[in-house]
């Protein structure tokens, strides 16, 4: 056994890596101006080439072109600061074999050490190559009076030029609070936060780790076109909304508050996808092949105007049952990727075919029942809006002197003809009425969502009632429109009651497609978006700028921050964007984003929660 005072000590470590991956999920935004064939057969003949590339990669990493330095978290330096031990290279390659979308290699390294260093509690890294490599982590063994210490890296290595020739730190996997964080290492948590804080100037650059807040100024494109600007939201009362990351991209010429679309959005480094596993890669990337895919579908259901809409039943059931053909010269690129085989198949014709609901499975009619109108309200995608019925009838917050009387006009007649015999007051006290509330939310957009040309709506109010058997039982539904002389003048509304018989039969599932209709909106644009990814990403950015990296809070939060902000960022650039897919898929088309924001108003985080969220549902 080696004694604690041998100067020529040597400590042995690991390094494992993994070199810039050809499948970087984000290359796929290239797809708008690659179109899909470009990127798939670039992306198959990237694979084809991962194996050849272990040789040269390993070899290129090698021969001094990593470096690292240990640093002391217990002994320092003149000035109070961590020991830093001397530059050492990466040594020998671990062969490991290459997996689709997660090739890692293993490196052999040794760092001289003595007693007068003290124990490693970080690492300087500096890369010496042309292109970046993810660091997965480094391992210290047979440390004396020690044992072995692990490195928790998980990020993104460039050349250090990139970092203004300043190496890259990383800290041993232990957690401190500030006030208990060693001495020697202090210096080097404040300086690590200072770079992820960055100066909020400068438009971010691709390398950086920045967190820095801005507002939702880059959804629109106004120099394209007139119709694609878009309001800032954030940072006004006008518009609420939570803060994104920073880029600090230029104005655009017509909105010097708006600022340019970009193929590439900037995000901290270390949120970009990469070396995801394969089905986690090639389902983001539905994405962004959709929208080459989704012009190559206009054409597929109608060569008349309605391409955007379904003329019947079977025209939806065709999606589930038989499928629709789909233009050959697309399906021939993409259907070598596993993810998309349910739904593209390759069976002789090529056919655009979903997986039919359990629901329709048991009975193709099985949708159109009040039972299964009423449990999707808590079994559905979307339970986070019925609430308890306080009052008959239910009122509206909207301001009267913008938007009139908003009162309902459901009374309690209408609802106690399907009560079994129970009066209004009785269930109100009973707890036993509640209500599925969309009306203020589309009411102040209605008369602009109804001027688009592929959009006509009502808002709705839903009351239900809780029988006996714990079901939930549709009384009423009430579609609601502006008035046609102007907003301020209220609201004409027309409650529709339960039938199964006739033309009232009819009318009553068109109520429910639209009730369903306002639902499904809502939870993509407010319980999905906003109330999911928008309002989270501000607490990534503070996490990020505030706590270090060794704060116990940090390790706690970082798996459940993870992807977010990438996911956000494509969003911005495919989705949510002016003429996104979301403005061409849902109702409220070019004011989606902008209701979201009037729904955003309300929010207040500690509601969020279980039992709060439910608490503030039921009113006790």
């Amino acid at each position: 056994m080696l004694g604690l005072f041998d100067k020529s000590h040597k400590i042995k470590g690991t390094v494992v890596l993994m070199p810039k991956n050809v499948l970087d999920v984000n290359e796929l935004n290239s797809v708008r101006s690659g179109g899909v064939g470009g990127v798939v057969s670039g992306l198959f003949g990237a694979v084809a080439d991962v194996t050849g590339q272990v040789v040269d990669t390993a070899t290129a990493i090698l021969s001094r072109n990593v470096s690292f330095k240990l640093i002391s978290a217990t002994s320092t330096d003149a000035k109070g600061n961590g020991k830093v031990g001397k530059e050492t290279y990466l040594e020998k390659h671990l062969p490991t074999l290459p997996t689709l979308g997660d090739r890692r290699d293993a490196y052999g390294i040794h760092f001289e050490w003595d007693a007068n260093f003290g124990i490693p509690g970080a690492i300087y890294i500096r890369n010496y190559t042309y292109d970046e490599f993810f660091l997965v982590s480094v391992t210290l063994e047979d440390i004396p009076n020690q044992g072995t210490i692990h490195f928790v890296c998980n990020s993104w290595v460039y050349n250090f030029k990139d970092y203004d020739k300043k190496d890259r730190i990383f800290f041993a996997n232990k957690t401190y609070l500030p006030s208990a964080t060693p001495g020697p290492l202090v210096k080097y948590r404040e300086e690590e936060l200072e770079i992820l804080r960055g100066n909020g100037t400068g438009e971010r650059k691709e390398h950086e780790r920045i967190y820095d807040y801005d507002v939702y100024n880059d959804l629109g494109n106004p120099d394209k076109d007139v119709k694609l600007a878009r309001p800032v939201l954030g940072g006004s009362s006008t518009y609420p909304y939570p803060r994104r990351v920073r880029t600090g991209r230029k104005a655009t010429k017509k909105d010097p508050k708006s600022e340019r679309p970009a193929s590439e959005l900037y995000m901290p480094r270390d949120e970009k996808f990469g070396h995801l596993k394969s089905s986690d890669f090639l389902t983001y990337g539905i994405k962004s092949l959709s929208q080459t895919l989704l012009p190559s579908l206009e054409n597929i259901f109608d060569s008349d105007l309605t391409w955007n809409e379904f003329d019947s039943f079977e025209e939806v059931r065709d999606l589930y049952e038989g499928g629709i053909k789909v233009p050959t010269d697309v399906l021939s690129d993409i259907s070598p990727i596993p993810v998309f085989k349910e739904i593209f198949r390759s069976d002789g014709e090529s056919v655009l075919q979903f997986p039919p609901p359990h629901v329709v499975q048991v009975s193709k009619s099985a949708w159109m029942t009040d039972d299964e109108f009423a449990r999707e309200m808590i079994a559905g995608v979307n339970p986070n809006v019925i609430r308890l019925l306080k009052e008959v009838p239910p009122q509206s917050k909207l301001d009267p002197t913008l938007y009139g009387d908003q009162s309902s006009t459901i009374s309690k007649e209408h609802l106690e003809i399907n009560m079994g015999g129970v009066t209004v007051e009785e269930a109100l006290n009973g707890q036993r009425l509640f209500i599925l509330d969309y009306h203020d939310a589309f009411m102040p957009y209605l008369t602009r969502i109804n001027a688009l040309p592929t959009a006509k709506a009502y808002a709705t109010r839903t009351i239900l009632f809780l029988k006996d058997d714990g079901t939930l039982k549709p009384l009423a539904i009430e579609l609601s429109k502006p008035h046609p002389s102007g907003d301020n003048l209220g609201a004409e509304s027309k409650v529709v009651l339960p039938a199964d018989q006739g033309v009232e039969s009819t009318i009553w599932l068109l109520a429910k497609a639209h009730v369903i209709v306002n639902d499904s909106g809502y939870h993509q644009l407010m319980s999905h978006w906003l109330n999911t990814h928008a309002v989270t990403e501000p607490f990534i950015i503070a996490t990020n700028r505030r706590l270090s990296v060794l704060h116990p809070i940090y390790k706690l939060l970082y798996p459940h921050y993870r992807d977010t902000i990438n996911i956000n960022g494509l969003a911005r650039n495919a989705l949510i964007n002016a003429g996104g897919i979301i403005e061409e898929s849902f109702l409220p088309g070019r004011y989606s984003l902008e209701m979201s924001s009037a729904v955003y108003k309300n929010w207040v985080f500690t509601d969020q929660a279980l039992p709060a969220d439910l608490i503030k549902r039921i009113g006790s």
